[in-house]
């Protein structure tokens, strides 16, 4: 693991462009991206950046069970309105939340990871350590599936919906065999609500309970964090 620590998140964001930046001009072409706010001082660097992905390849992390690529809350809406609008992908992928049959859209985005495999996949990490939406017990096995999705998940979420009813209990997200599978994973953590799963990912046992303690294992993998998220390292 390569730690990096910084003041708070609009440095760690910059460092983050830069890495982008790098393997993008080295040739990496697939990138898998995650929402939430984490990403969202980083999107806005790319925005504003001269960065061309148009013969690029974006795959998503998830989407919530229920809502249709126009809903206002879903995370197709999400990345438009944060990157695609201004850097748009030759091609970009997110898991059809609407589909009628849910295993085999889990299937088809198994198959899409395999025939784009991804050269850095960008995560955040949950107050519980997921990653994606993998919760605590997730195997390290899975591959895409969906989750039903913990009280705590769906309490961080609540800010974004008129009501608690109106979030999403559910959600297909590719699993954690799928995003460990990425040659390079970059991670973001700002805040001291993740100092917690911060530390056990970094220094606690590889245990399926901690979704994210599984990164250990990861070849390549790059953290940054703020001064709050990394305050118990």
């Amino acid at each position: 693991m390569d730690i990096i620590k910084v003041k708070d998140k609009y440095k760690g964001s910059q460092k983050a462009f830069e890495i982008i930046s790098k393997v993008h001009l080295n040739g990496a072409r697939v990138f898998g991206l995650a929402t939430g706010s984490s990403p969202l001082e980083l999107y806005r660097e790319l925005r504003e950046s001269s960065i061309d992905f148009s013969d690029s390849i974006s795959i998503n992390l998830d989407e919530y069970v229920g809502l249709s690529k126009e809903d206002k809350q879903s995370y197709w809406t999400f990345m438009c309105q944060q990157l695609f609008s201004v850097k748009p992908f030759k091609k970009s992928y997110i898991p059809n939340g609407k589909a009628k049959d849910l295993a085999a859209e889990a299937k088809r985005y198994d198959e899409i990871i395999q025939q784009y495999p991804i050269d850095l996949q960008i995560l955040g990490i949950g107050n519980n350590g997921h990653i994606g939406f993998n919760e605590p017990k997730t195997p390290f096995t899975s591959t895409t599936h969906i989750v039903e999705l913990t009280d705590s998940t769906i309490e961080a979420n609540r800010r974004f919906f008129a009501k608690k009813e109106d979030v999403p209990t559910k959600a297909i997200s590719m699993g954690i065999k799928s995003i460990m599978s990425a040659k390079k994973i970059l991670l973001l953590a700002w805040g001291e609500a993740k100092a917690k799963a911060i530390e056990e990912m970094v220094k606690g046992p590889v245990a399926e309970n901690m979704p994210a303690s599984i990164l250990q294992k990861h070849q390549e993998i790059v953290i940054i964090l703020d001064e709050a998220a990394g305050s118990k390292l």
